[in-house]
């Protein structure tokens, strides 16, 4: 390949990914094995003590896994990532990595429903609080960040609105107040939107959604932009403070720009222990080189179908980033160029009620808990992933009782649409 910088469909298929050394396969293998061979007890010693890399013990590595977290890394623009078994276990391990009892993060109303559970009641367990922020107001951020905020956390796009945030101007905030700013990918994935050149210090996705595109296969990954002073202010002693499970060693003096990632496998995937398996790892890697193609169909299916609720007399809002009147139009144009995703919500004139019949009467769309796949999905999130808030927490997330959220698929938009049609005829 020559000297010139590959452009994003190229990465897609290629980075990370080599012909086996053994066998001349071109596709990555999967190598279904549970723990590697040493060459000898001093090349065993080097890689538990930190001194060399390679395979141990898959929980921690594996040469799949290390072609997905490769590739996943050139398309976000970060120097390392590692690729765990969900969306929720690279939240976790991040957050292990900068949190101690009694520090909070400070993070966007608008959220994904299983997010702000997770933020709001199981990390308290660990004694890790949050301080809930107007995503749409970066002023509202500082207002909330204090001497034991340890982390600023967004959606790039929001789920379920399809908001597109003002991921430069929150960054700015958390620069000024010396604090990682962690931008959770999912919803637009690389293709649309590169956090990491808009301030992001670490991008989260879950893989599950819009990178795997196919519904088939569970994964995570943290990516590690590379930019974030770990000694600056000594607030994050697991980066900065002697390891005593390796002879003391520091990994920020260790691992330079590199350290988030090490230390969110090396003391947290190590001993949390959320590893993705080798399977899902090829699965994801097949997925991710058709992304920019799958990607740009979502998008261009999803701007037709907005367009068509928009001017159907059943609908009262329609809220895509794509429409010319949308408010976040002009971010989704600065943020996300090719598209405004596919991902967005509608509010149905008769309420609640005409949004849970609206579900049951769809057909090609499929029901469920999940968007980025292939196939066009569709929930109502007040009933159901959103169901554990309050009214007002839900209204705040963007899942009002109206609304309808929808994730469209690359099937032929006409049936989409004409779908959708017939199940408004009904509710």
């Amino acid at each position: 390949m020559s000297e010139n910088t590959p452009g994003f469909d190229t990465l897609a298929i290629h980075a990370g990914a080599k012909p086996d050394p053994t066998t001349g396969a071109r596709a990555t293998p999967i190598y279904q094995t549970t723990s590697f061979v040493f060459e000898d007890v001093d090349h065993a010693a080097s890689l538990f003590g930190l001194q060399a890399f390679g395979n141990i013990y898959t929980r921690i590595t594996n040469p799949t896994t290390a072609v997905l977290e490769e590739r996943v890394a050139n398309l976000e623009g970060g120097t390392a990532a590692l690729a765990v078994a969900s969306g929720h276990a690279a939240q976790l391990l991040t957050f292990h990595a900068l949190m101690t009892p009694g520090c909070n993060i400070v993070a966007s109303r608008r959220m994904y429903g299983g997010t702000i559970n997770q933020l709001n009641h199981s990390f308290k367990s660990f004694g890790w609080d949050v301080k809930w922020a107007d995503g749409l107001d970066a002023q509202s951020f500082a207002d909330q960040i204090n001497e034991n905020t340890r982390a600023v956390f967004i959606e790039s796009v929001a789920n379920p609105g399809g908001v597109v945030m003002d991921i430069e101007g929150i960054s700015i905030v958390a620069k000024e107040a010396g604090v990682p700013f962690i931008v959770d990918n999912t919803m637009a994935t690389p293709y649309l939107c590169q956090p990491v050149k808009h301030g992001a210090d670490i991008v989260l996705h879950s893989l599950t959604k819009f990178m795997g595109g196919h519904g088939n296969s569970m994964g995570g990954a943290i990516v590690d932009a590379g930019t974030f002073d770990w000694l600056a202010s000594g607030k994050y002693p697991m980066l900065t403070e002697p390891r005593p499970e390796y002879n003391d060693m520091r990994l920020s003096e260790a691992f330079g720009n590199m350290a988030f990632a090490i230390c969110c496998r090396v003391l947290g995937l190590r001993d949390l222990g959320p590893a993705i398996s080798p399977q899902n790892a090829f699965m994801l890697i097949t997925s991710i080189e058709t992304l920019g193609l799958r990607m740009q169909r979502h998008c261009d299916n999803a701007l037709k179908v907005a367009k068509f609720l928009q001017s159907h007399p059943a609908v009262s809002w329609v809220s895509y980033a794509g429409l010319a009147n949308d408010p976040f139009h002009q971010a989704h144009q600065k943020y996300c160029p090719k598209g405004a995703g596919a991902v967005f919500t509608f509010g149905l004139k008769g309420g609640y009620e005409a949004g849970v019949e609206l579900v049951k009467g769809l057909e090609l769309f499929s029901h469920l808990a999940n968007i980025g796949d292939t196939r066009s999905l569709v929930i109502h999130p007040a009933s159901t992933t959103h169901r554990q808030l309050s009214d007002d927490q839900k209204s705040a997330a963007g899942a009002g009782r109206d609304v309808v959220r929808v994730s469209i698929g690359i099937e032929d938009v006409a049936d989409i649409i004409s779908d959708l049609k017939q199940a408004l005829e009904k509710a």
